[in-house]
């Protein structure tokens, strides 16, 4: 072979390999951006339901008394989500607020004029519909970030990945103990 047959060959193995490395870098920023556009909306709705609880609290306040300690808890559940720093933090004190969410509804069946209260039903309404909103987006998200996480680890794109930074997404788990469909529903 010739020198110049040998330079095209290298040459054209070195352009498939550029083209190769420009398809997965394109690759994994669009499931990157996949994952965060997920995130965000289930962020959105998070929130939504954060913003709620005060109002909760209050309501709750006005009739069970005695449930001091379990509002507090609520509240500093919520605290917790917000002094989170990491995403995986978050998803923790998240799973943690809905379960206090629901310990809550449960206490509330113990008092007859909470749970004949408007105002009371009306954001448990509110919140459980937050909340079946909240599992569809997070079973989105965590597609999502299955997507991404299995691109990142998958050889050889893993090699590019490492070299760009690129971190696993943290998933979502769905706690049993933060399932507030099972909460009870007003009628």
């Amino acid at each position: 072979m010739s020198g110049t047959t040998i330079a095209a060959i290298i040459a054209v193995v070195a352009v498939a390999a550029f083209l190769w490395g420009i398809s997965v870098y394109n690759r994994l920023a669009h499931l990157s951006n996949l994952k965060d556009e997920a995130w965000g909306g289930l962020d959105i709705l998070l929130k939504r339901r954060s913003d709620l609880i005060p109002s909760l609290v209050e309501t709750v306040k006005e009739f069970a008394r005695h449930e001091r300690e379990t509002l507090e808890r609520v509240t500093a559940a919520r605290s917790a989500v917000s002094d989170a720093t990491t995403q995986s933090a978050r998803i923790e004190a998240e799973n943690a607020l809905s379960g206090m969410l629901k310990h809550l509804f449960a206490v509330s069946e113990s008092y007859p004029d909470l749970d004949a209260n408007e105002n009371f039903l009306e954001l448990q309404r509110e919140l459980s519909f937050l909340e079946n909103e909240i599992q569809l987006a997070r079973r989105y998200y965590n597609g999502s970030a299955s997507d991404y996480n299995i691109s990142l680890q998958s050889f050889p794109a893993a090699l590019i990945s490492r070299c760009l930074s690129y971190r696993e997404a943290a998933v979502f788990e769905d706690s049993d103990e933060g399932d507030l469909s099972s909460a009870p529903t007003p009628i």
